[in-house]
C-alpha cells in the first residue's frame, strides 16, 4: 500500500469549514502523481514515451469529517491493471492521525497517446515497471468491457 501525507490547508475547506470534495480529488491526483513517479513513471520518463495519463472515474465515498489544519494520510492500492497496461484502476483511502476511515474513492484511467490523443498501450518499458505495481487483494485484470462497467454512456445536447 502506498500511502502519501497531507495537511489540509485554509484553500482545502469548503463553506462548512470542512475538507471540500475538489480538495480529495486534488490530494488523489497528487498522490497517484507521487506513486507514478516512485515507481518509474516520473513525467520526463513519460514525455519520452509521449504519454499522460487520463481518468475516466473517480467514485467517492464519504464517512467522516475532515478540518483545517489537520493531517491526512491518502493511500493506493492498485486494483486493476489491462495486460498491455493501458488501463488502470486504484483504490485510495483517506485517514486522519487517529487511523479513522475519512472517505474511499475508486477510480479507473487509462494512457493515452499525447500526440494522437488516444488511448494506447503502455510502451514495453513502462509495462515491465506497472506489472511490479504493489496490487490490492481484490486485483483484477481489466479488459475494455471494465470501462463501461457502470453503462453509462455519452449524451449529445439537443440544441434545438
Amino acid at each position: 500500500m502506498y500511502k502519501k501525507q497531507f495537511e489540509i490547508r485554509w484553500s482545502d475547506v469548503d463553506a462548512n469549514g470542512h475538507l471540500a470534495n475538489s480538495a480529495y480529488t486534488n490530494f488523489m491526483s497528487h498522490a497517484r502523481m507521487s506513486f507514478f513517479n516512485e515507481h518509474g513513471f516520473s513525467m520526463p520518463e513519460i514525455k519520452k514515451y509521449n504519454v499522460g495519463p487520463v481518468v475516466f472515474y473517480e467514485h467517492m465515498y464519504y464517512f467522516k469529517e475532515s478540518f483545517i489544519g489537520a493531517p491526512i494520510t491518502v493511500t493506493i492500492e492498485v486494483s486493476g491493471l489491462s495486460e498491455d497496461g493501458m488501463l488502470f484502476k486504484f483504490e485510495h483511502n483517506f485517514y486522519n492521525q487517529k487511523g479513522d476511515n475519512l472517505a474511499y474513492c475508486e477510480m479507473q484511467g487509462a494512457w493515452i497517446d499525447l500526440k494522437e490523443r488516444r488511448l494506447t498501450a503502455l510502451p514495453q518499458e513502462l509495462l515491465q515497471l506497472a506489472i511490479k505495481f504493489p496490487k490490492s487483494d481484490n486485483f483484477k485484470l481489466l479488459t475494455k468491457a471494465d470501462t463501461r462497467k457502470h453503462g453509462i454512456r455519452p449524451k449529445p445536447l439537443n440544441l434545438d
